[in-house]
């Protein structure tokens, strides 16, 4: 059975996104540790980041690279956390997590937004991508 984000990647469920190239997919995390929370994910299902082979690997880190600036410029923050926890979906990915303090990145208390909240953010992460 394909994983959530195989799904989110065949358009089978909807979702914010950020940024898309033909391997890679940037999306809002919809239970997001704090507003601008990102999931950057290969579009290839591979269950653990550390399966991936060195081109996708590297590659999914240079996404994430790309997808930070804009997130860091969209949502006020000291910088952007990254996390790999790999435990919650089979399917590889990186959270990107606005930061001001260590507790914004509480994967045990995950912030209720809107859609028009999550839409609002997703727009204004995307005007700031290069």
């Amino acid at each position: 059975m394909a994983s959530i984000f195989s799904r989110i990647v065949a358009g089978e469920i909807p979702a914010h996104k950020i940024a898309e190239t033909d391997d890679y997919l940037a999306f809002l995390d919809v239970f997001p540790c704090a507003v601008g929370h990102t999931l950057v994910i290969p579009k290839k299902e591979v269950d653990y980041l550390f399966n991936l082979d060195d081109e996708l690997y590297t590659g999914l880190m240079q996404f994430a690279r790309q997808i930070a600036p804009a997130i860091e410029k969209a949502v006020p923050c000291k910088r952007i956390g990254v996390a790999v926890i790999g435990l919650e979906v089979p399917h590889a990915h990186v959270h990107l997590i606005p930061l001001n303090s260590m507790a914004d990145m509480n994967f045990n208390s995950k912030l209720k937004l809107t859609q028009e909240e999550l839409t609002e953010t997703a727009e204004k992460i995307r005007q700031h991508l290069a």
